[in-house]
């Protein structure tokens, strides 16, 4: 597992001690196409990081309609809610393909952050990056979507 670990970028500043004790609280967990890996707001346990396959996160709206916010593939990260001291999760993720999933204990990963603040400062600034990012990338769909709706006059 501290192979796959190193692997991906988000940890890749981690010193061999920590990526094992990251390692020991990781799994690879596999998921079929339609699964939904977490719902919003439930429990945010486990911090997630795409080894294979695609997974979309969205917003779930009224009426069983939902809005994309991302769709996720090999190497990139989500479900760091503990990061960021949230208990529940914000979206829905759920798988676009089979996916393969390495499976993070959020508490594991904060312990190690709150232990090594240089460590924990890396790697909360590279989390904060791969998140402002979404964010801009989200409010220019939305930006989009707003301005293509037509304006009714009477």
């Amino acid at each position: 597992m501290a192979g796959t670990l190193v692997a991906q970028e988000v940890f890749g500043a981690l010193r061999p001690e920590q990526v094992n004790a990251i390692s020991e609280a990781s799994e690879k967990v596999t998921y079929s196409a339609g699964d939904v890996i977490y719902e919003r707001g439930t429990d945010a346990e486990h911090f997630f990081v795409v080894l294979d396959g695609e997974v979309t996160l969205k917003l779930p709206g009224r009426g069983g309609v939902s809005l994309v916010i991302d769709q996720l593939s090999k190497g990139q990260m989500f479900g760091s809610c503990v990061c960021f001291y949230r208990d529940t999760y914000a979206l829905t993720a759920q798988c676009t393909s089979d996916t393969a999933l390495l499976k993070v204990k959020g508490t594991v990963l904060k312990d190690l952050m709150d232990k090594d603040l240089m460590m924990g400062y890396a790697l909360q600034t590279r989390i904060s990056e791969i998140y402002f990012t979404r964010y801009i990338e989200t409010m220019k769909k939305l930006q989009a979507i707003v301005m293509n709706i037509p304006i009714e006059t009477d």
